[in-house]
């Protein structure tokens, strides 16, 4: 089968001089995440070249934020097609269909939905430059057990918050715990002190687990009535924004 991941590796062609045209990714993944109930035989991801050139893609699964190649993913799923060209103006469906492998059943499991795009070789110009890309794009998939407790939107409610230091013992942190069987993503995590946010990047905690976001623009803890502030994203790439009271 042909590997289109080892030929984007020395993809980058540099010819005459030093000068290149601007280059964005192609391809375009309908959502941010992909959910995968337990339930169902398969699931669906739609995607498009937005681009004016036809595009090769690769597309495969590995374990939660796994870089390795396509042939030493071990995710237990299988995806038709992996390999696949798309026209300009065009899309293509990708059918992700669960091996059976066995996955926890009280908790998600989340693994890295991947697509590597190729473009054709472009022929260089008399006197100028040809660098050519290869764009990999990540996106979380999250396989969900069939009768988990509660709900992935309402999870963030049952999240507690407190103070923590900072990293290195320099400054402080907010450490969130989850006690819920889902995957909470946050666009942005910060403290309330006041009618002043300082937020910071977001990232994600896991079931059953903590994280901690330094907060930066703090060097000493506020005072009482800050509050945890926070913007959520949910199973269909929505943010909402949301506050609650620190714990002791």
């Amino acid at each position: 089968m042909i590997n289109l991941w080892r030929q984007a590796l020395p993809i980058i062609f540099l010819l005459a001089c030093f000068s290149s045209g601007d280059s964005v990714a192609s391809i375009i993944i309908s959502g941010t995440r992909v959910i995968y109930p337990s339930e169902s035989k398969e699931v669906v991801v739609q995607l498009s070249n937005s681009g004016t050139k036809p595009v090769l893609v690769q597309a495969w699964i590995g374990r939660e934020h796994d870089d390795v190649t396509p042939e030493k993913a071990k995710a237990p799923f299988m995806l038709t097609p992996p390999i696949f060209r798309v026209d300009p103006g065009k899309g293509q469906a990708i059918r992700v269909r669960y091996t059976g492998e066995p996955l926890p059943t009280d908790k998600e499991t989340l693994f890295s939905f991947n697509v590597l795009e190729v473009p054709p070789k472009a022929k260089a110009s008399e006197g100028r430059a040809l660098l050519e890309f290869a764009f990999l794009t990540q996106i979380k998939l999250i396989f969900r057990p069939a009768a988990l407790p509660g709900t992935a939107s309402a999870a963030f409610d049952q999240m507690t918050w407190k103070l923590v230091p900072g990293a290195d013992g320099k400054g402080i942190a907010l450490q969130v715990s989850n006690p819920t069987p889902y995957y909470v993503n946050f666009a942005h995590v910060g403290l309330k002190v006041g009618e002043r946010r300082y937020l910071e990047q977001g990232g994600m905690v896991a079931p059953a687990a903590t994280s901690t976001f330094q907060i930066t623009k703090l060097t000493d803890a506020p005072g009482e009535g800050a509050k945890a502030t926070f913007d959520t994203i949910n199973d269909y790439g929505a943010i909402a924004a949301h506050e609650k009271p620190l714990s002791p």
